[in-house]
């Protein structure tokens, strides 16, 4: 009865956590980021141009960027940017990344009580994304975006822990220094029904949809928040505790190599010794034989734990970690704030873009057919100073065959 009682309690302090979480990392989607029509973007090897020289051209308003409100309560519905450039390809790019972050009200973890990662898993979901990010360019390709990416707005799912996530998202395109044109625009015309899909799309859809399947908060997800904590009990870890980016390295590492599902098996990761990549030793893991006895080389994840400094992030790397970002192969660093992990995707200028895991959603349940996605793609990017960014960090990069892997070492070398 006791042991009872003690779990009642740490259900409550987990539930009231995770309400204190979602009220304190609210601020996330209420602040408004920046970006200069001047400068080039990156995004995870792909370079935006936001200006192009004599060509100007009107974007459409779209509510999952302008129907926020602002910290000062205006409304943004109504206001248009004439801005240069491809703007609405980046937002279409940024949004298709899968965005994973705290959640709340899940299967318990085992050995514990808890039902949330609030306040201790942000480095496990930055994990998850870089993840995802390699299985996307395994299964989907880089070109690959998601046809809904700039119909958020259409959707009344009940996934968002709230509606505080469609009212406060942060306008990109009011947060361009542009001028503004009071005009209002059409908005845009929506995707084809399903059944207009073709094959491509039909099957771009499945491998979509089951990517984010695989890490579902479920203890049956091969790359869930469950089953990652399993893996993290060898380096001594466990849920409640706070991951660091190297930990976190080797728990994907593991939970790729005990994936059972067959679509997985064509895929390995590598975690990099002392920041040294051994070439010999990735080719050896892309060479190794399939599980299915077939012939063939398998794609290979590899992490570099590195560290950028001694307390501070060394400004010296600045050029460095752009470089990494501006490459085909990289899929992206687990990195961030001193006890607070982000997901970096590119930059501009001197300053980072990431995805933020610490917002609190609610669980939603991937196993059923249909299961709503928008809560899986960020809305709005973050932007933050090199300058702030912690030392420590993982990089990640995605080479599909031992040639990719040898292009990529030399552009590597070359960084």
């Amino acid at each position: 009865m006791e042991a009872t009682g003690t779990d009642e309690v740490e259900k409550i302090k987990s539930k009231f956590m995770s309400a204190w979480h979602n009220m304190k990392y609210s601020w996330v989607l209420k602040t408004k980021t920046y970006f200069s029509r001047n400068s080039p973007v990156f995004l995870l090897g792909k370079c935006y141009h936001f200006k192009t020289e004599g060509e100007y051209r009107a974007l459409h308003s779209f509510h999952s960027f302008s129907a926020g409100l602002s910290t000062d309560g205006s409304n943004f519905d109504n206001i248009n940017t004439e801005i240069s450039g491809n703007v609405e390809e980046f937002r279409k790019d940024f949004i298709s990344r899968i965005w994973l972050t705290y959640r709340e009200e899940f299967p318990q973890i085992k050995g514990s009580a808890l039902t949330t990662d609030c306040g201790w898993g942000c480095t496990l979901r930055t994990g998850q994304m870089l993840l995802a990010q390699g299985l996307m360019l395994h299964f989907l390709g880089r070109a690959w975006v998601w046809p809904e990416a700039l119909d958020m707005d259409s959707s009344d799912s009940e996934s968002w822990t709230s509606s505080t996530v469609r009212k406060l998202t942060a306008s990109f395109e009011a947060s361009l220094t542009a001028e503004r044109d009071p005009k209002i625009l059409p908005r845009p015309q929506r995707r084809p029904a399903r059944r207009d899909w073709d094959v491509t799309e039909m099957r771009n859809e499945v491998y979509h949809r089951k990517i984010i399947s695989w890490f579902g908060d479920s203890p049956l997800a091969a790359f869930g928040l469950h089953q990652l904590i399993e893996y993290g009990k060898k380096s001594g870890k466990m849920a409640g505790d706070w991951y660091g980016p190297a930990v976190v390295a080797h728990i994907l590492r593991k939970a790729v190599e005990e994936a059972r599902d067959p679509e997985l098996q064509g895929i390995t990761v590598y975690v990099a010794q002392d920041c040294t990549v051994y070439s010999s030793d990735v080719i050896d893991r892309q060479c190794s034989s399939l599980d299915s006895g077939k012939a063939g080389t398998k794609a290979v994840i590899i992490l570099v734990p590195v560290r950028l400094g001694g307390e501070r992030t060394n400004t010296d790397y600045l050029e460095f970690v752009k470089g990494i970002l501006s490459l085909e192969y990289c899929v992206g660093i687990i990195g961030g704030k001193p006890k607070q992990s982000y997901y970096f995707a590119g930059f501009q200028d001197d300053s980072l873009i990431y995805m933020d895991p610490h917002y609190c959603q609610s669980f939603v349940d991937v196993s059923i057919k249909d299961f709503p996605l928008e809560s899986f793609h960020c809305p709005s990017p973050k932007k933050m100073s090199f300058k702030k960014m912690d030392p420590s960090c993982t990089i990640g990069f995605y080479c599909r065959t031992v040639q990719d892997f040898e292009k990529a070492s030399e552009e590597i070398t070359k960084v």
